[in-house]
C-alpha cells in the first residue's frame, strides 16, 4: 500500500451525558462531560505530527468542542452535512425503549418517525464523500457516531441500511478512510482506534 494516497481521518466526538445513558442524541446540542473533554484532549496527542489540507466539523457543540480540544479549532470549517442523524420522535430515547414499542426496529434500516430516513442520511454522507475526495491531501472530520458509520459505508460503496450497524464506534475514537494502491479502490484503513483514550 502506498502512503501518498489521501486519507480522511474521522474523529467521533467525546462523551456526553446521553452517550453514557445510551439515549439517541441527534440534534440535541449537549456539551461534553468532564471525561469527554479529557479524552478529546487526548486526541491531540494521537493526531500529533499529522497535517491536514482541510478540517471539517459538525456544527453541534460536542463535535466543535472535540475539534477545539484536539487542537484544530482554528483550522476547522463547519459542515452542516456532518451533523448527527435527526432522530425525530426517537430523540433522547434509548434503543430498548424504542424496541419495546416497535419490536425489531433498526435505525439503519427503518430510520425515525419525524426524523431522517437512512437514505436521507446516506445522501448527506455522499455529499461529504464528494467534498472530501475533491481535497488535495489529507482531511480530518469531527462528527457523531451514527453519521460516521453511514459515511464509512458510503466511502467504500456499500449500503448502510444493511451494514452500518456492524461498525461499532466509541466516543473520542479515531478512524481513517483511504485507498489501496490507487484512487479506484476505497478502503477503511483504521476503525475505532481508542488507544489514546483513558478508560
Amino acid at each position: 500500500m502506498t502512503n501518498n494516497l489521501p486519507i480522511a481521518y474521522l474523529a467521533r466526538h467525546g462523551e456526553t451525558a446521553w452517550t453514557l445513558t445510551g439515549q439517541h442524541t441527534g440534534l440535541t446540542d449537549l456539551p461534553l462531560t468532564e471525561a469527554g473533554e479529557h479524552n478529546a484532549q487526548r486526541l491531540a496527542e494521537r493526531l500529533k505530527g499529522l497535517t491536514f489540507a482541510k478540517v471539517f466539523a459538525s456544527p453541534l457543540q460536542r463535535a466543535v468542542r472535540t475539534c477545539e480540544l484536539a487542537g484544530f479549532g482554528a483550522a476547522a470549517e463547519i459542515d452542516r452535512d456532518l451533523v448527527e442523524w435527526n432522530y425525530g420522535e426517537y430523540e433522547g430515547r434509548t434503543g430498548s425503549e424504542i424496541r419495546a414499542e416497535r419490536p425489531g426496529w433498526q435505525l439503519f434500516r427503518d430510520g425515525c418517525p419525524g426524523g431522517e430516513s437512512p437514505q436521507q442520511v446516506a445522501t448527506r454522507a455522499d455529499r461529504v464523500v464528494k467534498r472530501v475526495r475533491a481535497v488535495q491531501g489529507d482531511v480530518l472530520l469531527f462528527s457523531s457516531g451514527h453519521f460516521i458509520r453511514v459515511l464509512a459505508c458510503r466511502w467504500i460503496g456499500i449500503e448502510p441500511t444493511v451494514n452500518a450497524r456492524s461498525f461499532m464506534l466509541s466516543t473520542a475514537s479515531l478512524s481513517a478512510l483511504g485507498y489501496e494502491q490507487d484512487l479506484s479502490r476505497p478502503v477503511i484503513r483504521l476503525w475505532n482506534d481508542t488507544h489514546h483514550v483513558i478508560g
